[in-house]
């Protein structure tokens, strides 16, 4: 066993703050409250349900992770955020339909005390939505402060201790990076020319890391993927993470080729699509932010199934996403995957698997497991000062890593990645699974 890391203990409230107050929002904010108060149970959270095994399987020991880490309590949360609509989070959480009407009718009083901030928001950038709630100012590094100043005020006025932002908002037009990206000098510039290679979630981010407060990035954008803002999260010694929830569609990839490529089954093709009718469906009709969205979907199986090391297996298939607005789903999507696969001599088969999930109801506790390991990485010396926080990959479609480093993908690999950081970090022996010394 390794001498335990430092880690700075959970005293007083955690702010968290959520760029964009819709469906995955409030219905994280909702179910924390009703677990909060005795209603409900945070199914699908590991820092709250979730035990870790320490030392040999012999010795019985699996605390829970909330028990075995400092993490910040329930209780000690407070909510905050912005939005482009002016509803509370009551009035938003019931115009999406995600939760039952007596689910939030229990919560109703304290939901409807959350009020968004005006939004620093641009149609340019989400062509399907506009809302009058939206920030003005001569240009975008002015929007940038407005936002600084609004974090400042949320802790004022809260007495919150520590603060997480976690971006809830819509998924961007596709966007590479570019040469104002590449210093965080170069970026500011940029802020006040009001370049367009400056989408608004980049916005929230820097004001974010300026602020010194952690960032994760729950979309597909590219809003920390430059080298400007991972530098700045390293010079403000700010954690940060992204990015795409990985809940439906992509979850179940991330379980099944795993299991395709341990048994070397072989792949001919993947075609997946989808159909949603809410906020999100509707902003992924537009071909912009579909195509940030298809981005992060493609590269799934490629990094899982590694076609350069399996020619013969993996290195010819078709891979196809298709993600349709159908407005009477809601937030029920439902994802068909038509899987051709072969085995054995060549042999074909096939899988089939309709998805019928709801994907606020699959959000919502990871927006919850990472506010609570992003400030347990606020709280630890070692894992602030990198960055970048690779071991919540678990957690994103397209986890993010060092330039040069490709994505583990398989929800497996990121699993254990994850457990044995916190064990790293407690100075418990790592978890190899070797397991020989039980037959000595």
């Amino acid at each position: 066993m390794d001498k335990p890391r430092k880690i700075e203990p959970a005293k007083g409230k955690l702010g968290v703050l959520t760029p964009g107050m819709g469906a995955v929002s409030t219905t994280f904010m909702a179910g924390v409250e009703l677990v909060r108060k005795g209603k409900s149970q945070p199914v699908g959270s590991l820092t709250q349900l979730g035990t870790i095994r320490l030392g040999k399987r012999t010795e019985g020991r699996s605390p829970l992770v909330k028990d075995f880490v400092p993490l910040a309590g329930l209780n000690d949360i407070v909510f905050g955020g912005w939005d482009i609509y002016k509803d509370n989070a009551f009035q938003s959480a019931a115009n999406a339909g995600v939760l039952s009407p007596e689910d939030l009718g229990k919560v109703k009083p304290f939901l409807s005390t959350i009020k968004p901030m005006k939004a620093a928001f641009d149609p340019e950038y989400v062509k399907k939505l506009d809302g009058p709630n939206v920030k003005k100012a001569k240009n975008k590094y002015e929007l940038a402060l407005q936002i600084k100043e609004d974090i400042a005020n949320f802790k004022k006025a809260n007495k919150v201790s520590r603060t997480v932002m976690c971006w809830c908002g819509s998924t961007e037009v596709f966007l590479k990076a570019d040469e104002v990206h590449s210093t965080p000098e170069k970026f500011v510039e940029a802020m006040k020319a009001n370049h367009p290679a400056i989408a608004p979630s980049m916005l929230y981010a820097w004001a974010s890391v300026t602020s010194g407060v952690p960032f994760a990035n729950g979309a597909p954008n590219l809003t920390l993927d430059f080298p400007a803002m991972q530098q700045l999260a390293q010079e403000h010694n700010v954690a940060i993470c992204g990015k795409d929830f990985k809940t439906g569609q992509t979850l179940m990839k991330t379980i099944l080729a795993p299991g395709f490529k341990a048994r070397l089954i072989g792949l001919n093709g993947w075609f997946s699509t989808n159909i949603l009718g809410n906020r999100d469906g509707e902003v992924l009709d537009d071909p912009g932010s579909f195509k940030t969205k298809e981005e992060s979907k493609l590269s799934v199986l490629e990094h899982i199934l590694q076609p350069e090391l399996y020619p013969e297996l993996y290195g010819k298939f078709t891979h196809k996403v298709r993600i349709n607005y159908y407005p009477p789903r809601g937030d029920n999507k439902e994802g068909w995957d038509n899987i051709d696969i072969f085995g054995w001599l060549g042999y074909p088969m096939q899988i089939k698997v309709d998805f019928l999930c709801r994907d606020s109801i699959l959000a919502a506790p990871i927006v919850l497991d990472l506010v609570l390991f992003m400030d347990l990485a606020k709280r630890t010396p070692e894992l602030r000062g990198r960055g970048i926080q690779e071991w919540l990959s678990f957690y994103f479609k397209s986890p993010m890593t060092v330039p040069g480093l490709y994505p583990e993908h398989d929800l497996f690999i990121q699993s254990m990645k994850l457990k044995n950081t916190l064990r790293h970090l407690k100075g418990e022996d790592l978890i190899t699974h070797l397991g020989l010394e039980y037959y000595d």
